[in-house]
């Protein structure tokens, strides 16, 4: 058996797909995890590889990065920023943030639905933990989040090797190695990796990286109607 855990907004069941063809004596156990506890599956042996976002600090992991996932903010459905297509950071820099330490995603959205104040978050999380009683929009300038995947440097096994050339793409008669393409440090960029949104050439079939376009490239409306100067394109 493979053990996989992957971290909240991951969907491996494309790759878990291909597994089960190519493997199908082998089960492929699937666990999800938090961002907080990403790692303890791998550092008590509970998982064999993992689908984390990045940065980790842990010399004794090897390291693929696959894509990106763009960042947007959680509001009430009848907060501001449901007029605007896009926002800044600086759009929404004083309203009230709601605390992520030690919550889960869900009770995350839960506080922000209540009106407890907005949360910016990676995509795939916002798509996870959708609601009636919630928005998101695209943070133009917010730092991206990293997806990859890792697993201990010192433990790459075949199962290891094999699930890691069905990331990558590769055939069933492919013989190339994991060494060929892991990043030796822990948190660095990997040697050929495409570090697009999965819309834009990263590693396909994973989470989702840049939400399709609403209405253009532009730059959307403001979220603040202390902005209105701004030239931001408003909601039809």
């Amino acid at each position: 058996m493979l053990r996989l855990a992957f971290v909240d907004g991951a969907t491996p069941a494309k790759w878990a797909r291909i597994w089960a063809q190519r493997q199908p004596d082998l089960p492929l156990e699937l666990t999800r995890v938090t961002q907080h506890e990403q790692l303890d599956a791998l550092r008590s042996g509970a998982a064999d590889i993992a689908i984390i976002r990045l940065p980790v600090q842990d010399a004794g992991l090897s390291v693929i990065p696959l894509y990106s996932e763009v960042a947007v903010a959680v509001a009430p459905k009848d907060h501001a920023i449901s007029a605007a297509d896009e926002l800044t950071i600086a759009d929404i820099a004083d309203e009230p943030r709601v605390a992520t330490d030690e919550l889960t995603d869900a009770q995350v959205m839960e506080l922000v639905a209540a009106g407890l104040g907005i949360v910016i978050v990676p995509h795939s999380i916002a798509r996870l933990h959708a609601r009636k009683d919630t928005i998101s929009r695209p943070v133009t300038d917010a730092p991206e989040t990293r997806i990859a995947l890792v697993w201990p440097a010192d433990a790459t096994t075949p199962e290891v090797e094999e699930f890691i050339g069905i990331v990558r793409g590769r055939t069933a008669n492919s013989s190339r190695g994991a060494s060929a393409d892991a990043e030796a440090p822990a948190g660095g960029t990997g040697r050929g990796s495409k570090q697009g949104t999965g819309t834009k050439g990263g590693t396909r079939g994973g989470t989702s990286g840049r939400p399709a376009a609403r209405s253009g490239r532009g730059k959307g409306a403001s979220a603040r109607n202390t902005l209105p100067s701004r030239g931001r394109r408003r909601r039809g």
